[in-house]
């Protein structure tokens, strides 16, 4: 609990103009300088100063990848409270919110394109691509002792790509989905499963922004090599739980935080790795519990990552 004079800096931290802007705009989801910068219309120092006045005032925190700075709102529950009571008198109509919020969501639009017109080039490729910079065959072999002995009735894959975790898991469901939003992704997939004679597999186009259809259908969720690609993990994560089943499962298998910045424009990687400090945070706001987790180094290069492996539970009813 802040004292009176803690109190009155908070919020004449809150109490600004452009601040306000941007605790709104943040209550939209996590979101980079360069994002802020575009969606505001103001130089970086300007956007940065402001950011740094609410991080100081434990409003929202920061998150450093790289050259790269991401900011959220504070899970903390006191500045929680606070930011949604003063978000809650705000008129979310009032024109300026509104083009705020509309720049913002032609903002996301640019980075999926970019995501889409990747994956639409290397569709073909991608299963060789995959590898260069992680220990597959270590990840793959570490997911099947992990989930050995399960079997499960409904198996979602989001962000499927060509289908791997399907391929490498099929005897282990009665009927499994991939979901992914890249046409040419889903293409490649479909002919490979095609070809195997696989029945138990289905592939779809699809987006993990909108799972509606497959809400309270999945005994087990895979989200493979997917959160990087999100603006804001966390989100993504809050939608994929969505379409658990009560006491389901979700495995995320990511790289671990790294430095490796051409990824950003090479392979549309939004974000340069995932902690363990963050998984647990995004995990408890989608009211989910890490139950284990494995880390598999790479054993080649100095340009090799090392791929984490969060093993989450429903945790709904505690």
């Amino acid at each position: 609990m802040a004292n009176l004079r803690e109190m009155v800096e908070i919020l004449r931290s809150a109490g600004e103009f452009t601040r306000l802007r941007l605790l709104a705009l943040l209550s939209e989801g996590e979101l980079s300088v360069k994002d802020l910068t575009e969606i505001l219309d103001q130089s970086q120092p300007r956007v940065s100063r402001h950011l740094r006045l609410l991080t100081e005032s434990g409003l929202i925190t920061r998150h450093a990848e790289g050259a790269w700075a991401f900011f959220r709102l504070s899970d903390e529950l006191e500045s929680s409270a606070l930011v949604q009571h003063i978000l809650g008198r705000l008129d979310l109509e009032d024109e300026l919110l509104v083009t705020d919020r509309q720049r913002l969501a032609a903002v996301r639009r640019d980075h999926q394109a970019r995501a889409t017109t990747f994956f639409a080039k290397v569709a073909k490729d991608w299963d060789r691509l995959r590898t260069l910079h992680a220990p597959d065959e270590a990840v793959e072999a570490s997911i099947q002792q992990l989930l050995a002995g399960a079997h499960f009735d409904m198996f979602l894959d989001l962000g499927t790509g060509t289908g791997r975790m399907l391929e490498l898991l099929a005897d282990q469901f009665t009927k499994g989905i991939g979901l992914d939003a890249s046409r040419e992704m889903i293409s490649v997939a479909r002919t490979k499963f095609e070809k195997s004679g696989q029945k138990n597999v289905q592939v779809r186009l699809g987006d993990i922004g909108d799972l509606s259809e497959y809400r309270d259908s999945a005994d087990f969720v895979m989200l493979h090599q997917v959160l990087h690609h999100f603006d804001d993990p966390g989100l993504a994560l809050q939608n994929a739980r969505l379409s658990l089943k009560p006491g389901g499962a979700i495995m995320v298998v990511d790289f671990m935080p790294h430095k490796l910045e051409f990824l950003r424009e090479e392979q549309a990687h939004r974000r340069l790795g995932l902690s363990h400090v963050q998984m647990q945070a995004w995990a408890r706001s989608a009211r989910l519990e890490v139950m284990q987790s494995r880390e598999i180094p790479h054993p080649g290069p100095d340009d090799g990552l090392t791929v984490c492996i969060w093993h989450l539970t429903d945790n709904s009813k505690n």
